[in-house]
């Protein structure tokens, strides 16, 4: 079973701390739920973990498959097994959403046999096709030009689309539920909720409860100050949604002596 461990992970931007001894492991088959107020490094995480250059880490550690990520670029991080759905993903006109895919599975084939030459269309048509119905979608869906004037909940539905293509063992869902109404929050989620299972991890990060309510996390964990400063089951959503973040944030003051941020 394949996990990502992070240890006492500090990370700076344009030379300000922002994450500060972070400590986190996440499994397949677990979907763990990082909540906190804007500010508070969540975001910071994802991209970190992602290998974003304009990202610095000056301490700590993260492994997944007994490899240091820090050694890894982007591109081999994501082979890996590991899948980031941006908060606010590009739009990339005149690439449609099958040749995107197409082009990211041969990436990966090639990476691992340089004579690869590609995925067969109709296999690969196949594919996306039962991916597609799993996930609900309408087959004019792949022709569209990626992100090109999509909705917000389109364009969180085509990660979710990419997520299933590629087979991720950790998916990372960076405040995937943000700008999306109710209707389309009830479609990525059940999107999210169709992929899981043993085989994948999912880490979802979020201000709010109500994702929550339709991706059912086994762990939360509260983010303030760049440190997880609290951890429980499911019930702590639902505590943060009545009590919000300041019992967190005098508790976190009151064992450490200094303001949380």
């Amino acid at each position: 079973m394949s996990q990502l461990e992070i240890k006492n992970l500090h990370v700076s931007i344009d030379g300000r701390e922002i994450l500060k001894g972070l400590d986190l492991t996440v499994k397949q088959g677990e979907i763990h739920a990082i909540m906190g107020p804007n500010g508070t490094g969540k975001s910071t995480l994802a991209y970190t973990l992602m290998g974003h250059p304009a990202y610095t880490v000056t301490e700590g550690e993260v492994w997944f498959k007994g490899q240091n990520l820090f050694e890894l670029e982007a591109d081999e991080r994501s082979r890996l097994g590991l899948f980031l759905a941006f908060q606010y993903p590009v739009a990339i006109p005149g690439v449609t959403v099958a040749n995107f895919l197409r082009t990211a599975v041969n990436a990966r084939r090639r990476a691992v046999n340089p004579e690869d030459k590609g995925i067969p269309i109709p296999e690969f048509r196949k594919m996306l096709q039962e991916q597609m119905n799993l996930l609900k979608m309408e087959s004019s869906f792949a022709g569209r030009y990626l992100n090109d004037g999509f909705s917000g909940g389109e364009k969180k539905r085509a990660e979710i689309l990419q997520m299933a293509v590629l087979k991720p063992e950790i998916a990372i869902l960076d405040e995937t539920d943000s700008g999306l109404d109710i209707d389309a929050l009830r479609v990525v989620a059940d999107g999210v909720n169709a992929l899981f299972g043993p085989d994948l991890g999912v880490l979802v990060i979020t201000h709010y409860q109500r994702l929550l309510n339709y991706i059912k996390p086994h762990f939360v964990h509260v983010m303030l100050d760049g440190r997880i400063v609290e951890s429980g089951g499911p019930d702590l959503a639902l505590h943060l949604e009545e009590h919000g973040y300041d019992w967190v944030r005098e508790k976190y003051e009151e064992m450490n002596g200094q303001p949380g941020r």
